[in-house]
């Protein structure tokens, strides 16, 4: 087969993959994409996209059954309703093959060659490609690696058969009975309150002593409280161990369970869904064969996602926290207009990051510790949804807006918030902190009746000491 020469090579079709080929394609450079499967990386196919789908539709459903019960208080009765997984899985399908759809042609139209295929090193300049035609020789002047990330696999208890990665999970026939979730972090609860909705019986097994310990206590306090209202059950300081069984799924298995008081529990487990983290593929494409400087298990980066090797780049999962695919995306965009002469850096002030629980949570910069921690006295603004107007038309008066600033010169250093909806609020997160508002920007700026966002005005003026409406 013919040898492809190029001026970029981008190894991965996933969020920062594909950004960062359209963006070369953009300026003129002569760009190669290779991924092995669909376009999009694990973010558009069996991660971001899919899972908000599988939760919206659990959503829905709650909302009919919590009205068919007679529950409700917005004078809506209906019929009980019933839930076809197999139809909703189509529905979701459907708009992850359009989106793929829609990054293959966008490639096209910035001129990205695409080689389907997996990728391995030869050298810092040279790649081969397996295809379904044979093996493919690309050489580049510049590489991007952006291999992503995937689920890490308990030993005691290894994916097949009734144990599930989210992969699985979100391409289930059928809402298991019972379902055991391993790990109490943001995928984990974002699925478990999803099948739990949807009719399963959810329990938790978290070895440390809460769940979605990444975020305050404060912050996670309504998220807690609405999965008591679900009917889950929350385990912490217990360990899984193994399953108890070695049957088929839904015939007799269960999950062996250390207890926090030492004691050997068994939680009943159609399925048993793994959610203890990712890991960063690093495996499979030829590592050895170029001998990157690591930063433990990923890739080693400068501010410009330069590796030690001169020409190769690494973006997204494989190179560290925070693993978000709008991270990968800005580092891909800022990696393409190097490559084309461009002058760039990478110093973002904010990633935003968003647990899509139910309520919602959203951080973007420093939790009032941190700051604490790096800017001694600090002001600290929080405004509760159950003063505004908007979150009470929405059944949604759970959670609050929270703005934390420096006490000498009121820079907002961080903003939280937790809430049904609140994702929406992270662009203004994020566009505050970028911009380096202070308390005062916020507070100026008139934000529209009546909406939630509000609530991010009110917070500053709280910080303030003249919120206006509590």
């Amino acid at each position: 087969m013919k040898e492809i020469s190029c001026k970029l090579l981008v190894i991965g079709a996933g969020p920062g993959g594909y950004i960062s080929a359209i963006r070369a394609g953009q300026l003129g450079v002569d760009t190669v994409i290779v991924e092995v499967a669909k376009p999009g990386g694990t973010c558009l196919n069996v991660g971001c996209i899919p899972s908000k789908a599988l939760i919206h539709a659990a959503e829905e459903f709650e909302k009919i059954a919590h009205m068919a019960g007679g529950k409700g208080v917005l004078g809506i009765s209906v019929a009980a309703p019933t839930l076809d997984l197999m139809k909703t899985i189509t529905w979701k399908d459907g708009i992850v093959s359009r989106l793929n759809s829609g990054v293959a042609g966008l490639l096209k139209k910035a001129r990205v060659k695409t080689v389907h295929g997996w990728a391995t090193f030869r050298d810092g300049k040279t790649v081969e490609v397996e295809t379904e035609t044979g093996t493919q020789v690309i050489r580049a002047e510049a590489v991007v690696i952006a291999t992503g990330s995937v689920p890490v696999e308990l030993p005691f208890l290894p994916f097949g058969g009734p144990v599930i990665s989210s992969t699985e999970a979100l391409a289930l026939s059928e809402v298991p009975k019972t379902l055991a979730v391993i790990g109490g972090g943001y995928i984990g609860l974002e699925l478990g309150m999803a099948f739990a909705k949807m009719g399963s019986h959810v329990t938790v097994v978290e070895a440390l002593p809460r769940v979605l310990a990444q975020y305050d206590a404060e912050l996670t306090r309504p998220v807690l409280k609405r999965l008591g209202e679900l009917g889950i059950e929350v385990m912490t300081e217990a360990k899984a161990k193994g399953l108890s069984t070695q049957g088929q799924a839904g015939k007799g298995d269960a999950l062996r369970v250390e207890t926090a008081d030492g004691k050997d529990a068994k939680v009943a487990a159609d399925k048993i869904l793994v959610t203890v983290g990712r890991k960063p593929l690093t495996d499979g494409w030829g590592l050895d064969q170029i001998d990157l400087d690591m930063a433990g298990k990923f890739i080693r980066i400068d501010d410009q996602c330069r590796t030690s090797m001169r020409g190769i780049y690494a973006i997204g999962d494989v190179t560290g926290e925070p693993m978000l695919a709008h991270r990968a995306m800005a580092q891909g965009e800022m990696v393409a207009e190097i490559v084309a002469g461009h002058k760039r850096s990478w110093d973002k002030r904010a990633i935003p990051a968003i647990c899509f629980t139910d309520p919602e949570l959203v951080t973007a910069g420093l939790s009032p510790e941190e700051a604490k921690a790096q800017a001694g006295e600090i002001k600290v603004g929080q405004f509760p949804f159950a003063a505004n107007g908007r979150a009470m038309t929405k059944q949604g008066e759970d959670g609050f807006v929270r703005v934390v600033a420096r006490a000498d010169n009121h820079l907002v250093l961080g903003i939280q918030a937790v809430g049904q909806g609140v994702s929406e609020l992270s662009a203004a997160f994020g566009l505050a902190l970028e911009m380096g508002a202070r308390l005062e920007d916020i507070a100026g700026t008139i934000h529209a009746h009546p909406t939630q966002g509000e609530g991010f005005q009110e917070a500053a003026l709280k910080a303030l000491g003249h919120a206006l409406h509590i």
